[in-house]
């Protein structure tokens, strides 16, 4: 890679350190973030690594290497990072779209100028990535959405989004892991849940994942 794609580094503070690349937000970029942070997990005196939309924040100890250091192997490091390996798994979800599940599905469909039928099938066909985790743990940021479902936001937030709810807000569609507020159009509802602070393994994605939606029913 040229030395021209080196992310942005940035200090947060003395203990933590940015790595930044441009907008926009593409999967190359996505996961040559994720290859980086792969290979900093093994490093001394690194901590807490917090991958986000075309960056990643390197927490460190101070005491086990300076900010420097860091810097000056984040730099030798990134020309060979091998994101092609890097191979997430086929996660996928079932959905009941439509009806008491999918109060916004007809909204969705007027919008996009599609039949219901027809904004399913797309939405459903599609493959998408988990790009990074945010918002509410296990709440995924996926990318892939056709671009003609594109749909703006409610003009008025739900003060109370059902979990396991799945909706389009934007360019963006996801899964509501919990209750919560919310202004994504409600397409329709999974029986999988995405966050168990019991298990394991409390997130049912992780960056990198590929999603496929699975139409269970439709009304």
């Amino acid at each position: 890679m040229p030395d021209a794609a080196l992310p942005r580094l940035h200090s947060l503070g003395d203990a933590a350190l940015l790595c930044e690349l441009p907008p926009p937000a593409t999967l190359a970029q996505q996961q040559q973030i994720w290859a980086l942070m792969a290979e900093a997990k093994h490093w001394p005196g690194v901590g807490e690594l917090l991958p986000g939309m075309n960056n990643l924040t390197l927490t460190f100890d101070p005491l086990a290497i300076d900010a420097d250091a860091l810097i000056t192997r984040v730099v030798e490091a990134w020309p060979h990072l091998d994101a092609s390996a890097l191979d997430g798994r086929r996660i996928e979800i079932p959905v009941a779209y439509g009806g008491e599940h999918g109060p916004d599905l007809a909204d969705v469909a007027a919008h996009t100028g599609l039949t219901r039928e027809e904004v399913v099938r797309r939405h459903s066909g599609a493959e998408y990535i988990v790009y990074l985790l945010g918002f509410l743990p296990g709440f995924a940021f996926l990318g892939g959405l056709p671009p003609e479902l594109a749909t703006p936001r409610r003009a008025e937030p739900r003060t109370a989004v059902p979990a396991r709810s799945v909706g389009i807000g934007g360019e963006q569609t996801g899964v509501y892991p919990s209750v919560s507020p919310g202004g994504w159009q409600l397409i329709g509802r999974t029986s999988l849940a995405l966050f168990d602070p019991l298990a394991a393994s409390p997130t049912l994605l992780r960056p990198g994942d590929r999603v496929h939606f699975v139409v269970e029913s439709f009304e």
